[in-house]
């Protein structure tokens, strides 16, 4: 099966749903349209890991970690809503070709677009590289 067929596979088999209102979230603003896409799962991050070899590390982290610096969110208010609960993160390239053309960054658990809960699935966030 083709590299970028597995990757299409992945998202259709851990029932990932597009979600654009991330991107000005957690993405830089002053990148080429579909250089960052984000999607969401309902399934926890040990699942949607399950089965990618080799198993990639799943750290936990502060959310300001999790969610780095580049993005418009309320720093202050992200804190807030995690709290002590420190973020699943899982970072893995996608291959093809034997180059790496994708950043894969997956978060659970993850805020609501509104900063005002937290919900039980994973966020994905994807780097498309030139």
């Amino acid at each position: 099966m083709a590299p970028c067929t597995l990757a299409v596979l992945f998202l259709a088999l851990a029932g990932w749903t597009e979600s654009p209102l991330f991107r000005p979230l957690f993405t830089p603003a002053r990148v080429p349209e579909g250089t960052y896409r984000t999607y969401v799962s309902a399934r926890a991050i040990e699942e949607v890991l399950d089965g990618i070899e080799p198993a990639p590390d799943v750290q936990r982290v502060v959310a300001l970690e999790a969610f780095g610096q580049s993005g418009g969110y309320d720093r202050w208010k992200l804190a807030r809503l995690y709290g002590a609960t420190r973020a699943k993160v899982a970072r893995l390239p996608r291959m093809e070709d034997g180059r790496v053309v994708e950043a894969w960054t997956l978060i659970s658990p993850y805020p609501d677009p509104a900063l005002q809960r937290l919900e039980p699935g994973t966020l994905l966030i994807v780097l498309r590289l030139p």
